[in-house]
């Protein structure tokens, strides 16, 4: 499945999913048939990959969405995706979550107009996110933020392209989120 981790390489024709989706090998195409178990450890996983976490931190989001009002599954995806490096890469500085990572790591972002290195920072309402002055001449921002016209930002962030500032609007909705993720299959694997 395309989890869009290559960054421009995944909208493009060279994207190694689109040229060949099966399995290296001598039996790479022959049919996987998996338990219910094993297609909800799957979409687990998935989303572990997606967004770049590690096991702890995803039952950490899970247990904390587990104590909030509302749907178990859609409270954690909206916690996942108001992540400060999810909320750099849909913002469009970034190409990929895993380069937004980085850029948060090393120091190129602002959070209400202070240095933030923690990726796993979790944004609100009102929140202002800004590349730093210095950091705007970083090639690979004004690759992504050209890429950002095609993708387009999300109706939950408002974008500044021109002074590199993104604020939030509001929570991002389960509407919003298009990617292929079935979030009730997550719950009944941390249920069992």
């Amino acid at each position: 499945m395309k989890l869009f981790l290559k960054a421009e390489r995944c909208h493009t024709d060279r994207c190694a999913i689109e040229r060949r989706a099966y399995p290296p090998g001598q039996h790479g195409q022959g049919r996987a048939k998996f338990s219910e178990y094993g297609t909800q450890l799957r979409e687990k996983q998935k989303v572990k990959r997606i967004y770049g976490l590690l096991e702890r931190q995803f039952e950490n989001y899970f247990s904390r969405a587990d104590r909030m009002k509302g749907v178990t599954g859609e409270n954690l995806l909206v916690l996942i995706e108001r992540r400060l490096d999810n909320a750099v890469y849909r913002a469009g500085f970034s190409g990929s979550r895993t380069q937004a990572r980085q850029l948060v790591r090393h120091g190129h972002v602002t959070l209400n107009g202070k240095k933030c290195n923690i990726p796993s920072r979790i944004v609100n309402v009102g929140d202002v996110i800004e590349i730093r002055e210095k950091s705007r001449k970083i090639p690979q921002i004004a690759e992504a933020l050209e890429g950002v016209a095609r993708r387009g930002a999300p109706s939950w962030m408002d974008l500044d392209a021109e002074h590199f500032k993104a604020t939030v609007k509001a929570f991002p909705n389960r509407e919003e989120l298009t990617l292929p993720i079935q979030e009730q299959l997550i719950v009944e694997l941390y249920s069992r």
